[in-house]
């Protein structure tokens, strides 16, 4: 098992943002964290990440903890976050050797930069990229660790249809030699493609967890979409 958390709960005073959340990943599956804004999936990543504090029976990634060998665990596990800030004179290349030198190994950049598109475009400005590049090249950095499993928050928002299905193809093909993914996504077309199981939250709580399929059955709905919509609570501003 590549990640393992049970009966995670994140307060803010009084207020409970994730109640007791318990989720696994193994490795080659794409794991779906759903819920409208404010649900608690930002906080439950930041709690699972040792960025926010948190009470739970168990937490592990790669079998360590994420708090106390933060060390050990971060060298195998990749981040994308939805707003990657970068340095305004930073060029491609350097900003590759920067998050490189964090890591005593590092896949193949010159292989990367290739599958996502951006051969190139190393000696650019990271901010003279367009908006789709700079997300494929967040994506690349959070992989060139040649991680285990990575974590992807909003992974295609704002992106065109053929710079979101580039970066698909690359995900899956990842997978498939054992990349363990945990995705944030509101696209439920880019979940239905990538997630092997979903968790959908509402104010905190679990409200369901399987596959897209039994999340189907369950609602009684005909797509995803629209078991999204039941689960969450959205549907009930349509």
């Amino acid at each position: 098992m590549i990640l393992n958390v049970k009966n995670l709960s994140v307060t803010y005073g009084a207020k409970i943002a994730v109640n007791n959340v318990s989720f696994s990943v193994e490795p080659g599956e794409v794991f779906g964290l759903l819920g409208a804004n404010g649900a608690g999936k930002s906080s439950t990543i930041a709690a699972v990440l040792g960025i926010e504090k948190s009470n739970f029976k168990e937490l592990t990634m790669l079998g360590k903890s994420p708090i106390v060998q933060r060390k050990e665990v971060f060298q195998e596990v990749g981040v994308q976050f939805q707003e990657t800030n970068f340095q305004d004179k930073l060029i491609v290349r350097e900003a590759f050797e920067q998050w490189g030198s964090l890591y005593k190994q590092t896949a193949d950049v010159p292989l990367l930069l290739q599958a996502f598109g951006l051969a190139g475009k190393e000696t650019q400005l990271v901010k003279s990229l367009s908006g789709g590049e700079r997300q494929r090249l967040a994506v690349l950095l959070a992989l060139i660790s040649n991680p285990k499993l990575v974590f992807l928050d909003e992974l295609t928002t704002g992106l065109d249809t053929r710079a979101r299905r580039m970066l698909w193809k690359q995900l899956l093909a990842m997978k498939e030699k054992g990349l363990a993914i945990v995705l944030t996504s509101h696209y439920m077309d880019e979940v239905e493609i990538l997630c092997d199981k979903i968790l959908i939250l509402k104010n905190g709580e679990t409200v369901f967890q399987g596959t897209i399929q039994e999340a189907i059955q369950v609602s009684e709905k005909s797509t995803l979409e629209d078991a999204y919509l039941h689960f969450s609570g959205e549907e009930d501003w349509i």
